[in-house]
């Protein structure tokens, strides 16, 4: 195993350790905020099409949130992994009633209707889930490169669509090592702060 790996994967336990000590009551508290967090951004709040995904794992609970922009009257959509193409993602319009299934990874998503599905550049915005992130807007996740492989062409969409990561403020580190192939983050909104990206 490289060192880089190595270093990812120590720290990809150290962090979810911490989300993972986080009370329910944290959590709840955390899910609220990050609802008025959201609120005062106006850049996110003129968007209409958002996929986002449901907590697992400790993450950022985003029910609220959802709820939140239906009340709004926008547009959410879900991660459904790839029928046809392993270790991909597709994203499909998600509602109140919606029927739901399990994937093989245990996390709940949108039983699979062709119907309801919405191409990269149709999405204004993209929340990622992640295990930690840092100031310059490196994202690292549980380890499938599912977001990293599917999102690898959507930054050359014409629009392209916002990433933005979704984290508890226990998540950000000094430096994630990335990998060459990693998707960059635009902004991560906390439930204390929206951190944009300083690449420099």
């Amino acid at each position: 195993m490289s060192d880089i790996s190595t270093r990812r994967n120590q720290l990809r336990q150290l962090v979810r350790q911490r989300r993972q000590d986080l009370t329910q009551d944290q959590q709840q508290q955390a899910a609220t905020d990050l609802v008025r967090q959201f609120a005062t951004q106006p850049q996110l709040l003129k968007l209409q099409h958002i996929a986002l995904y449901l907590s697992n794992d400790g993450e950022l609970d985003t029910t609220p949130l959802i709820k939140a922009l239906w009340q709004q009257g926008k547009s959410v959509y879900l991660p459904i992994l790839h029928p046809h193409k392993p270790g991909f993602l597709v994203f499909q319009h998600y509602h109140a009633n919606t029927p739901m299934t399990r994937n093989k990874f245990g996390i709940a998503e949108p039983v699979l209707d062709a119907t309801q599905l919405k191409a990269l550049p149709e999405l204004e915005m993209i929340g990622l889930p992640l295990v930690a992130f840092d100031a310059r807007g490196n994202r690292m996740g549980m380890g499938g490169g599912f977001y990293d492989r599917t999102l690898a062409n959507a930054v050359f969409c014409q629009p392209a669509p916002l990433l933005v990561g979704l984290a508890h403020q226990c998540q950000q580190v000094a430096e994630v090592p990335a990998e060459p192939w990693d998707i960059p983050l635009q902004m991560v909104v906390t439930p204390e702060q929206l951190v944009m990206a300083q690449r420099n």
